[in-house]
């Protein structure tokens, strides 16, 4: 969006009213003064809110309104008509409404309406319960900040092992690695946030045990912190490459703001890069490396990327799209060993690469966990409240492994809207109200020009029926198992995907 986009006002000017004939699919889009203003027909009522979603600025023009909500096309957060509010992730920040007053058939809008102010929760008389979330992604953080939306008043103390603040961990293998987005885009919330919030978030810092008896965990440093409730946050760590030469210094993982700085500071001075791996991960780091003019060689195992979640026909687009970017494959082959620079592959193919990304999957931190004797089943076993088999003790995201009603499986993801919208649902139920979590899984994934987004969850599938055309980029996907819809992938079909994301969540068992 250029700043000349930016500041012309949209439409017509709503201060001089508008009729409802001018609506189309029960929207318009005006403004008062310098301001855009998005109206909404939700029943019989009629709502003004900001045009675009606090997350990466979609547009909600082209949204879903279900209730007095609307969604967003791009990445499905969701906000209140009514108060402007982020009702689910990944959008965290609440819009600005207006008051609407009509004249008869003309809708006008005037006023904008006063916000209230963030973070006001705690400053009511402090509780002497004590929270502790171990983890600074995105389900430690949006437990924390839903803590206190929620106005819990007590003790609220986040443990990461990371040196960043919680980040945008997207953007780290997207814009940020391709060098579209400033680093000030990446936190979460700035330095200000959490002292103001009265939230105490400790970097750098290391929990050795957990002690379900006690209830307290243990820090590196040997220090006990107690708890009333605890939420276990821990995600996912990558893969390590079990090959020799893996541990040299230009040979990269992605995880961290960290990580990615280092490959970015690498990629400076590199001219080829070898990514091991073509998971979404893997080929997103090729995007982001060709934007910056490296050469890039792709080397997996499987016979087309992303094959078991997206099926072949999307497997031999996505192949397509980066090769016509200028990525070369070695599918059906893997990395033998790194000597120096030069790669020797199992067909025996020598690459030379003076930067190695590996991206061969992740697995869920579960150490902790396990030593504190919580039930444990390929992840972290939580129930529909995403509480463990010890009371007071919650887990959420890439570690958590939960009653799914749509799939009627246990299933355990690593997306970031789910960890986002598990952190939430966990905060809640730490404060005792009994929400399930039921959310239908989403994500998205950007290779170029080209988004893809996936809502549900199929560990596997009989067949897809395709709607539309793939090379186009103009199709949406439907994966079937016995009959039934468990996920839907698009291109471009973004109101399509919010609808088979609402039918999912209509259809729940």
């Amino acid at each position: 969006m250029t700043m000349a986009e930016d500041n012309k006002p949209s439409g017509p000017d709503l201060t001089k009213g508008v009729s409802l004939t001018a609506f189309k699919d029960g929207k318009l889009l005006g403004h008062v003064g310098e301001e855009d203003v998005l109206l909404v027909q939700a029943g019989n009522e009629i709502f003004a809110i900001e045009p675009s979603c606090s997350h990466y600025h979609g547009p909600l023009v082209e949204g879903l309104v279900v209730g007095d909500t609307i969604r967003c096309p791009w990445h499905h957060a969701c906000f209140s008509l009514r108060s402007g509010e982020a009702t689910r992730p990944p959008a965290l920040n609440a819009l600005a409404v207006w008051e609407v007053t009509r004249d008869r058939d003309r809708i006008i809008v005037q006023r904008k309406r006063e916000t209230p102010k963030p973070s006001a929760a705690h400053r009511s008389a402090p509780t002497p319960e004590r929270f502790v979330i171990v983890g600074g992604g995105a389900a430690g953080f949006a437990a924390a900040e839903t803590l206190r939306r929620e106005g819990f008043a007590g003790a609220i103390t986040m443990l990461s092992n990371d040196g960043a603040m919680p980040v945008d961990r997207p953007n780290l293998s997207k814009d940020y690695l391709a060098g579209n987005a400033p680093e000030d885009w990446l936190p979460l919330r700035g330095d200000d946030y959490y002292q103001d919030a009265g939230i105490d978030l400790r970097l750098n810092t290391n929990v050795s045990a957990v002690d379900a008896k006690t209830r307290s965990v243990t820090l590196g440093n040997g220090d006990k912190l107690p708890f009333d409730r605890l939420l276990l946050a821990t995600g996912a760590e990558p893969v390590k490459l079990q090959i020799p030469g893996a541990d040299q210094p230009h040979v990269h993982t992605l995880r961290s703001v960290a990580d990615s700085r280092a490959i970015i500071r690498a990629a400076g001075s590199a001219r080829r890069a070898l990514v091991i791996g073509a998971s979404f991960i893997g080929l997103e780091v090729a995007a982001s490396l060709r934007a910056r003019k490296l050469e890039v060689r792709v080397v997996a195992p499987e016979e087309r990327p992303m094959q078991k979640v997206l099926g072949p026909e999307m497997g031999d687009f996505v192949r397509a799209l980066h090769e016509e970017n200028g990525v070369n494959f070695h599918l059906e082959d893997t990395v033998e060993k790194l000597d120096g620079m030069r790669a020797t592959l199992k067909s025996g193919v020598v690459i030379e690469a003076d930067l190695v990304v590996v991206g061969i999957g992740v697995k869920p931190r579960l150490a902790l966990a396990e030593q504190a004797g919580l039930v444990a089943d390929r992840g972290l076993s939580v129930s529909e409240y995403l509480e463990t088999s010890v009371s007071g003790i919650f887990a959420a995201g890439d570690i958590a492994r939960w009653p799914d009603p749509h799939s009627r499986q246990t299933i355990r993801v690593e997306h970031w809207v789910v960890a986002e919208r598990q952190g939430q649902t966990a905060a809640r139920n730490m404060l005792g109200k009994r929400e399930r979590f039921d959310a239908v899984p989403f994500f998205w994934s950007q290779h170029y020009d080209v988004p893809i987004n996936y809502v549900g969850h199929a560990e596997s599938f009989d067949d897809i029926a395709i709607d539309g055309s793939i090379e186009g980029k103009d199709c949406l996907l439907k994966y079937r198992k016995g009959g039934r819809v468990l996920a839907v992938a698009s291109i471009y079909r973004d109101l399509d995907n919010l609808k088979a994301e609402l039918e999912m969540e209509r259809l729940r068992a």
